[in-house]
């Protein structure tokens, strides 16, 4: 199938297009019904936590638990390893019939690996699963988009999505109740 030309699907410059809405309500609406016209590359913006959102534009449930969970198994895995190896095997020192390794002695270490790696990989997995540190966004360009820390709401629909259409996409935006829809350059 034929990729679709550049004058229909937005520029090389092209960012995507930005919806500002005026109410929660219809930027739940929209989120749904850009969800539903099957866009993937999207994201809404507000001047607060919006609840439901999420459920609206058909997020999935983020992998960052995951990857504390492995962090945590890491550490207390690692940090017992590691005193298991120094005392018992690589160093064995026997006192008055003690065990070289015995579970209750080595519980604060491993329990504070367990929770530095944890963090560690929480910090580490924000950063990467939120492509952070990101100085720049084309939506800053946008003199209407600063009302978004006051009192509007906005959509943004990406030129990289493989649905998007400049003539079409606007008309989608604007038949949701977009007071203004606005081109974004890179």
């Amino acid at each position: 199938m034929a990729e679709e030309p550049a004058r229909t699907r937005g520029g090389d410059d092209l960012y995507g297009l930005l919806a500002e809405f005026d109410t929660v309500d219809k930027l739940m609406h929209a989120a749904r019904a850009v969800r539903d016209a099957g866009y993937r590359r999207w994201d809404t913006y507000s001047p607060f936590p919006v609840h439901g959102i999420e459920g609206a534009m058909g997020l999935r449930d983020t992998r960052l638990p995951w990857l504390v969970l492995a962090g945590g198994l890491a550490g207390c895995g690692g940090g017992l390893l590691m005193q298991w190896w120094m005392n018992a095997k690589n160093y064995p020192f026997v006192i008055a019939g003690k065990p070289l390794f015995s579970l209750p002695a080595n519980i604060p270490v491993a329990f504070e690996l367990t929770i530095l790696l944890a963090s560690i990989s929480a910090v580490a997995g924000i950063f990467i699963l939120n492509d952070l540190p990101r100085y720049y966004h084309p939506t800053f360009r946008s003199e209407r988009f600063r009302r978004v820390t006051t009192d509007r709401f906005f959509v943004c629909v990406e030129a990289a999505d493989p649905k998007f259409d400049v003539a079409g996409t606007e008309k989608l935006l604007r038949s949701l109740g977009a007071t203004q829809v606005e081109r974004l350059e890179s």
